[in-house]
């Protein structure tokens, strides 16, 4: 019986090579030796006995006994060789008893490579076992930029904490990621029941993944297991049937497809759709009669104490003045980021709503997880660089503003110091400080800002700023009407006096306005039927008029009459606060002149320009309340995904 598994394997083998050499691919084994040639190996590590996953051992060590397999690790020796009867009498002790002693191997980029044991692995490949027990040496490679040595890199720091080596990722920052999730800190030893737990839940949804075809799809399992989690969880997932795996799957396949898209996973919606802003107000007038679009706005916090939200509650009020025969809004204050946020928007989507606006970025997860559930209703979030295809994020370009805003402060500074005050660092907000440092640099080569954080652990901004003797200083945006503090927007400071300069403003009315009528006007439905596997994210300016800035009569009129001025060719679109040279602090060029820096490098922002002074705070610096936010939308936290524009 033996000799004809050997037969049936010779076959496999066989047929592995012809295939490969028909397409001109190397048809043996790959081996260690000539890979490291080119590489440069800073250290051995003995990582002790590992149960390998078979699939993971992909070659052996030195070029001994290459041309015996095939790549695919059957053997292509005759039947009546020396090499052929013990492959046939290891057949037989798997069968047996099976195979237990541990081959010898070199592990490198997560793949392991045979010193000793080939035809154990041969034997126990062609009975689909699943791993193997290895003596394993982790050659570990020199750092480098290439993005697959720093994906491994993350992934040696998971396994010394996880023990886990059979999850890989295509995308650089997964494995922080993973780890976040599951509610564990980086530095977190698992024990051997979390251990067990995770290969449990992760072999489960592996299989129901392989079973719908997703190994098919160009990303790894690993890639598709983290994108489950991020809507369900990895709670609700350890308490997931196989047929509940298996219909989440379904839920969420559009999401494995985004990931599929290299190219531009996520696309950026820079203005309104030309056909909304052509057609007369009348053409959007639903008949009387017709049921009324009910609409959510959903806030983390109330409007009287949250400023941020109170733009969003003047922005919920324009639009029942703007449609008041053909919509209805509700307003739902204190939705907490937390395990009853769920039950809360479950009860909104039940009362009928069929649009949803959550104003936070800490309700993206359960925003997300929402819309995947109920895609009869539209789910948008205020956030910005989301990947998701099943929720539409939106945000406005602020740095336009804060450009303008850099500008005046630049034209006024009278010792070339400049304070800025930052909440959160997340994408758009590293996007707008660098803009508002540019625009001080338009006006005055020589100014400086002074980049603070008002989220920032046992810190007090002012204090810099009253050493360095800064007494221009940009703050939060706005504020509530109860609050009677007057620092916010661009203000001067003189003996403990505040005076407004510039109020950068966030027009939430035009925006949401603007978002309905594409609803009404059936383009939100046109750009889901062309807008293929991509997330959309809507990112307008001052273009579509829902950024812009308020001078008071203390701004110089000729300054003003500047200002003015570029704020017509930006809203022209003949001027970027990104065009030109643009110079990290490190002294990269991140653009240079005559060139315009692309939507998709702004939105991604994890850097400061040259004139600004200060750092972008690690998660650990800030206090307690930014935190959450920064786990979701944090440029420190978060990595690259690449997006396009439209």
């Amino acid at each position: 019986m033996s000799a004809q598994d050997y037969l049936e394997a010779l076959r496999l083998g066989r047929k592995e090579y012809r295939s490969r050499t028909s397409k001109g691919i190397y048809p043996y084994l790959p081996v260690l030796d000539e890979i490291l040639s080119q590489v440069e190996i800073v250290k051995d590590v003995n990582l002790g006995l590992v149960h390998v996953p078979l699939k993971l051992v992909v070659g052996t060590s030195t070029r001994g006994r290459t041309n015996a397999f095939a790549a695919n690790f059957m053997p292509l020796l005759e039947v009546g060789s020396e090499f052929a009867a013990k492959w046939a009498v290891l057949c037989d002790s798997q069968k047996e008893e099976g195979i237990h002693d541990p081959i010898i191997a070199y592990e490198y980029m997560n793949r392991y490579y045979v010193v000793e044991g080939n035809k154990r692995v041969s034997v126990l490949k062609f009975y689909d076992a699943v791993e193997i027990p290895a003596m394993v040496t982790r050659k570990v490679p020199k750092r480098t930029e290439d993005i697959e040595n720093k994906i491994y890199y993350e992934f040696m720091d998971f396994n010394k904490v996880s023990g886990v080596n059979n999850l890989w990722f295509s995308k650089e920052g997964n494995y922080p990621k993973l780890l976040q999730i599951m509610g564990y800190a980086p530095d977190h030893e698992w024990t051997d029941d979390e251990r067990m737990d995770f290969h449990s839940a992760y072999l489960a949804f592996s299989t129901a993944y392989g079973s719908k075809g997703g190994r098919k799809l160009p990303i790894t399992t690993g890639d598709a297991f983290l994108a489950y989690l991020k809507i369900y969880g990895y709670a609700d997932l350890k308490e997931q049937t196989a047929n509940q795996i298996l219909t989440g799957i379904d839920k969420v396949w559009k999401e494995f497809l985004v990931l599929c898209n290299d190219a531009a996973p996520v696309e950026l919606k820079m203005d309104p759709t030309a056909d909304i802003e052509k057609k007369n107000v009348l053409s959007y007038l639903i008949p009387t009669g017709a049921k009324k679009l009910k609409v959510a706005f959903v806030y983390d916090r109330s409007p009287s104490t949250s400023d941020w939200n109170y733009g969003h509650e003047l922005g919920r009020k324009h639009l029942e003045d703007s449609f008041p025969n053909q919509i209805h809004t509700t307003a739902y204050n204190e939705v907490r980021a937390d395990e009853h946020a769920s039950e809360v928007l479950e009860e909104i989507i039940q009362e009928g709503h069929d649009i949803i606006f959550t104003t936070s970025s800490q309700l993206l997860p359960v925003s997300l997880k929402m819309a995947v559930e109920h895609p009869e209703v539209k789910i948008l979030n205020c956030s910005l660089n989301s990947t998701h295809q099943y929720i539409r994020t939106y945000y406005a370009r602020m740095y336009e503003g804060k450009f303008l805003a850099g500008v005046i402060a630049g034209a006024l500074t009278e010792n070339n110091r400049i304070g800025y005050i930052a909440d959160y660092p997340i994408f758009g907000i590293i996007s707008n400080i660098n803009a508002f440092a540019l625009g001080a640099k338009f006006v005055n080569p020589r100014a400086e800002v002074y980049l603070e954080w008002s989220t920032r652990k046992d810190h007090d901004p002012y204090k810099t700023f009253w050493d360095k003797q800064v007494s221009y200083v940009s703050n939060q945006d706005m504020i509530t009407p109860l609050n009677e503090s007057r620092q916010y927007g661009l203000y001067h400071i003189d003996n403990d006096v505040i005076t407004n300069l510039v109020m950068p403003v966030w027009n939430w009315g035009s925006f949401y306005e603007k978002l309905i009528r594409s609803v009404m006007s059936g383009t939100w439905k046109k750009e889901d039927d062309t807008e293929g596997y991509r997330a959309l994210n809507y990112w307008w300016g001052m273009s579509a008029g829902v950024i812009d800035i308020i001078c008071s009569q203390n701004v110089p009129v000729s300054t003003r009459q500047m200002v003015d001025l570029l704020k017509q060719l930006i809203m022209k679109g003949e001027f970027s606060p990104f065009d030109g040279e643009v110079i990290a602090q490190d002294g990269t060029v991140k653009s240079r002149n005559g060139v315009r820096m692309r939507p998709e490098e702004i939105v991604q922002m994890d850097w400061l320009v040259d004139n600004v002074i200060g750092t972008i705070p690690k998660i650990e610096e800030l206090n307690e309340q930014a935190k959450p936010v920064v786990d979701i939308q944090g440029v420190a936290s978060s990595k690259k995904d690449e997006v396009c524009e439209s």
